[in-house]
């Protein structure tokens, strides 16, 4: 990949703090890791660093609908939900959970993805791995998501002039929100690579979401191998084809082998290179996080993400801090049989 752009990592103090509650696949500390594991190795200077500001509500309300946001402000003022915005907004479910902090850091990660894109087209390729919040809906939460941050980072680009929007989300989750945000909209299309019948369930092959969309549904087991032909027989041709002048990308690592949430067998280069091929077609690029629930793999692919896209040289072996704190990690949603040895040793996938 050309290096010609100078990558920048958007991040904030706060994705450090927990949330999330102790019952739910996001209260693994996936945010915090990723930025220690860069640090440990060097790889984030303060001239790279980037720190957003929250969204405000005018902004949010381009997207977002004006009831909802009362709502949601509410239930995090009070700390607690009602029954009315659990049922009308998704608001205090199990799935989206109210916690302590949550409007201030969603509204942020909105505000890191609006800065990405700014960052992006002063011509730097921007890396923004709390984002990729692509579930959120104009008014109500869904699938972990309470605001859709993707969404903002098209929306910069467009309000910069730029005719062609290109859309990937390369997580194991159909990207929905982010479709159904653009469904009819010339300017932006929108391309999912995820796994067939998981949840939202939507996203099949001859969905095309107004008409400018491309969804490319994938069996459980989905490998390296599988990725590689289709991206290069049917994904980048019509990726190419649509000539982008700004490419937004959701690289979830909810798509590799080992995580509970998705069925897909990815090793994190294969989705490294992934990433590399669709920010080469633009000379304006943001590059989102998204799902992921596995806290080994997760901070891996991230952190290793961001070395790529820097050209950094990847160590063999992960810093001792970064293996003593995998050691003592645990998480309900994986057996402590089912921990690779590889997870608390290298930063690569074999």
């Amino acid at each position: 990949m050309s290096r010609d752009r100078a990558p920048v990592f958007v991040s904030s103090p706060l994705y450090r703090e927990p949330g999330w509650g102790t019952n739910h696949p996001l209260s693994i500390p996936r945010q915090r890791t990723t930025l220690d594991l860069c640090d440990l190795l060097g790889w984030r200077p303060p001239s790279v660093r980037r720190v957003p500001e929250m969204a405000t509500e005018e902004t949010l309300l381009r997207f977002h609908e004006a009831d909802y946001l009362a709502a949601f402000r509410a239930v995090c003022a009070r700390g607690r939900t009602t029954a009315e915005a659990r049922e009308r907004y998704g608001l205090g479910t199990m799935e989206n959970p109210v916690f302590r902090g949550l409007y201030v850091r969603a509204a942020t990660t909105v505000g890191g993805s609006i800065l990405a894109a700014r960052c992006a087209l002063d011509g730097a390729l921007a890396f923004h791995p709390a984002g990729g919040t692509h579930h959120g809906r104009p008014d109500r939460a869904s699938g972990f998501c309470y605001l859709n941050d993707p969404v903002f980072a098209i929306l910069t680009l467009l309000d910069a002039g730029l005719e062609r929007i290109l859309y990937v989300d390369l997580d194991a989750h159909h990207g929905d929100g982010v479709q159904d945000a653009f469904a009819g909209e010339p300017r932006v299309l929108t391309v999912s690579v995820h796994e067939a019948k998981r949840w939202p369930h939507t996203g099949a092959a001859d969905d095309r979401g107004g008409g400018n969309a491309r969804n490319f549904p994938v069996p459980r087991g989905f490998d390296d191998a599988a990725l590689a032909a289709l991206l290069s027989g049917s994904v980048m041709p019509v990726a190419a084809g649509f000539e982008p002048e700004g490419v937004v990308v959701v690289c979830g690592a909810d798509a590799l082998a080992g995580d509970p949430l998705s069925g897909m067998e990815l090793s994190n280069h294969a989705l490294w290179g992934a990433v590399e091929r669709v920010v080469g077609l633009s000379p304006v690029a943001v590059v989102l996080g998204g799902g992921g629930y596995n806290p080994w793999t997760v901070p891996r692919c991230w952190a290793g993400l961001w070395g790529v896209l820097n050209g950094f040289e990847l160590p063999r072996a992960l810093p001792e801090a970064i293996r003593a704190r995998f050691q003592n990690l645990e998480c309900e949603l994986v057996d402590e049989d089912d921990v690779r040895p590889f997870w608390l040793e290298t930063l690569v996938d074999p």
